[in-house]
């Protein structure tokens, strides 16, 4: 291997280790963001539970789902994937409020 080629093979490898350290970091702010929104969502279904609400809001869900595929897109994120992200949190969701209901 030429010289050329290690030091270009470092660069790389160096790269590669920056990008993994941010993924890594998103990823951390990723599980805290949602352990915060679960907070608040959990409270939310107390609510319902306590003034006898649906544990869905479907025209919520609606609304919400567009303006994330909307910022999705303003993101150059698919929003397709944006939705269904957003499809999942909102099962799991729904599923800790019909617990509540119980």
């Amino acid at each position: 291997m030429t010289d050329a080629t290690l030091d270009a093979t470092s660069r790389a490898a160096a790269l590669l280790k920056e990008h993994r350290e941010s993924i890594d970091r998103l990823d951390a702010i990723l599980v805290f963001t949602l352990a915060e929104r679960f907070k608040h969502t959990q409270a939310v279904g107390t609510l319902k539970a306590h003034h006898d609400l649906p544990p869905s809001d479907p025209a919520r869900e609606q609304s919400q789902i567009a303006r994330l595929k909307d910022l999705a897109d303003r993101a150059d994120l698919d929003p397709e994937f944006a939705e269904a992200f957003l499809n999942f949190i909102i099962q799991e969701v729904i599923k800790h409020h019909e617990k509540h209901r119980s």
